[in-house]
């Protein structure tokens, strides 16, 4: 039976949490079985109860521990529980539920063994502050681990079982995005891209990576390539 499990990062999303979980399809193509999971990141607010009104897997961190290490927890059951292929999708709204198709395409296919959803590859607009952290992130990546993408700050990625049982993920917080690489390298994993769209709002706007971060990130990945 070939299962799909959607890994939905979270941290007090009780705003938007209910609206995504019920976009997302819970039927898809050569796929027999799709779980949705939330690793509810020690949210302080009513997250983890509209989730599990949803009738969703749930997880709870008592603390919050950061994107890295919920996407560890994330990737942990998956392995655990053997779900063939694996998408990870972000809790704000910003991503599209109609790009996990094409993002499963090259897994399916067995031509990729992780996929991630590039923003740069859809001609659309991004806000200048995205695009210059982004940039800056792809640039860390390449200087790092000589591996280049367009979008190395994506959430919406896709990963195979076989791919997943080597990933290992150290970092607990933002820099996970480009250490996901590093794992990409370190193992010869193959990987392809895909054009994604991004439904930006004011909300989702205050998600994700900010410019005053960056040297944080940058700092934490280059002990993180050190070890």
């Amino acid at each position: 039976m070939i299962k799909l499990l959607i890994i939905l990062p979270a941290y007090n999303e009780e705003k938007v949490i209910g609206k995504v979980l019920k976009s997302l399809p819970r039927k898809i193509n050569q796929i027999i079985k799709v779980d949705l999971l939330v690793v509810d990141d020690g949210s302080t607010d009513d997250t983890q109860e509209i989730c599990r009104s949803c009738n969703v897997l749930v997880i709870h961190h008592l603390i919050n521990r950061g994107l890295g290490a919920a996407l560890c927890t994330g990737f942990t059951y998956a392995v655990n529980h053997h779900y063939n292929y694996v998408v990870t999708f972000d809790a704000d709204g910003q991503h599209s539920p109609s790009d996990i198709g094409r993002l499963l395409k090259p897994l399916l296919s067995k031509t990729a063994d992780v996929v991630i959803g590039s923003r740069m590859l859809n001609l659309q607009s991004m806000p200048l502050t995205r695009r210059f952290v982004n940039f800056f992130s792809n640039l860390i990546t390449l200087l790092f681990y000589k591996i280049w993408t367009t979008d190395s700050q994506s959430g919406l990625r896709g990963f195979t079982l076989s791919a997943l049982q080597k990933i290992r993920v150290r970092t607990q917080r933002m820099e996970v995005s480009s250490e996901i690489f590093k794992e990409i390298s370190r193992h010869h994993l193959i990987f392809a891209e895909v054009p994604i769209s991004s439904l930006y709002t004011n909300y989702s706007l205050q998600k994700g990576q900010r410019i005053t971060n960056a040297p944080n990130v940058f700092y934490k990945l280059l002990l993180n390539n050190f070890r």
